[in-house]
């Protein structure tokens, strides 16, 4: 009988590069990342705990970008999740894949991280099971990397490794201007909140990639792509949200999963009425599941108060916006670093509208300070 990957035993790192200062930017990077983190540790899509989900924002060097895929690689004995949100590049020389950094500049691979590093890493990881996805332009050049003949499959076998990716290996992704997330991560978010009607019970990864290319080619936006190896394909990953029955749920259900659920409900109904135009209902479901949220949940706590904050902005409620910003970064600066970046970055933004200069540069320069110790490697 099928059933998800054992969350205990399991890990996701989670990457994603927002701002550039040679590339343009992707301001959707950041939600992909904080939306899709609270995703996976819905007690109803996995229930993925807070702490076996790593997030990694905005990574200023190759060992911030791939030490915690190291780590979580040795952690993780049952499925491991490596997740990358940003630019992809070709080398000029090569036309290898390359992930952008924060500096790197087009047709220099030298200035990214190259895929085969982050392939290594998965190579040499404990888990059974391995899934990557890639959200950037070009990305579908790691799936022939991984799953391809010639002389590359034996270089970069690696067993049991599930690539989906966002777009083919010589098609630019899309970032559609004005919305939330990326076309591609979009979609997989859709599916991971509202489920696959007339699907099963739970939503294995090839049943996963069709729903995908169906939404994306019905949008005609970039198609998915994907490689699998020894049939991992049939892994499931979330349960369908769409058939949603008492039974959905395997195991005795804690109360901190109730509260996560009922957290996750209610970010998710305050997006929806945010969509519809009803902000004035949506502030009030928000501050409610920020009162429900427990001191165990930075992950689903940072994504309720980033959305309560950006539409307190929108009505022109700063100073509260600003005072769920900095409560925000009191509680993540103690166990997220890169997640401590993203928010810095928000409240800065806020702190310079209402005219506080001086206060938005000192924040700037201690998310700076942050993402600077993040990537120096312990001594």
């Amino acid at each position: 009988m099928a059933a998800l990957p054992d969350p205990g035993q399991s890990r996701a790192v989670l990457i994603g590069t927002a701002s550039y200062r040679h590339l343009d930017q992707l301001p959707a990077v950041g939600t992909n990342l904080v939306d899709l983190a609270a995703e996976l540790g819905d007690a109803t899509v996995w229930g993925l705990p807070d702490r076996h989900c790593t997030v990694v924002a905005d990574p200023l060097s190759a060992p911030a970008m791939l030490d915690p895929v190291h780590q979580a690689g040795n952690e993780a004995t049952d499925t491991l999740i490596v997740y990358y949100s940003g630019h992809g590049m070709r080398d000029a020389e090569s036309s290898d894949l390359y992930l952008a950094l924060g500096d790197s500049r087009d047709n220099r691979g030298y200035t990214a991280v190259a895929y085969q590093h982050l392939r290594a890493s998965l190579r040499a990881a404990r888990a059974r099971r391995k899934i990557v996805i890639l959200d950037c332009c070009f990305s579908g050049r790691a799936a022939r990397a991984l799953g391809g003949d010639e002389v590359l499959a034996a270089q970069a076998a690696v067993d049991g490794a599930y690539v989906l990716t966002s777009s083919p290996r010589d098609r630019v992704a899309l970032a559609p201007d004005g919305e939330r997330h990326t076309a591609f991560t979009g979609e997989l978010l859709g599916i991971l909140r509202d489920g696959i009607p007339g699907g099963p019970e739970l939503i294995d990864l090839e049943t996963l990639y069709r729903a995908l290319d169906e939404r994306l080619r019905a949008k005609n936006r970039p198609l998915p792509q994907r490689s699998q190896e020894n049939g991992v394909g049939r892994l499931a990953v979330a349960r369908n949200r769409a058939r949603a029955a008492p039974s959905a749920l395997a195991g005795p259900v804690l109360a901190a999963d109730v509260q996560a659920a009922m957290v996750a409900t209610g970010l998710n109904l305050a997006r929806l009425l945010r969509a519809e135009g009803t902000i004035k209902d949506a502030l009030p479901v928000l501050r409610l599941a920020l009162e429900e949220q427990s001191t165990e949940g930075p992950g689903e706590l940072l994504a309720v108060q980033l959305e309560l904050s950006e539409l307190l902005a929108e009505t022109g409620q700063n100073k509260e916006a600003i005072e769920v910003l900095e409560s925000a970064f009191q509680r993540v600066h103690k166990v997220y670093g890169p997640e401590a970046v993203l928010v810095c970055r928000r409240l800065a933004e806020l702190l310079q509208e209402s005219g506080n200069h001086i206060e938005a540069c000192e924040v700037l320069k201690h998310a700076l300070d942050i993402a600077e110790r993040d990537a120096t490697p312990a001594v």
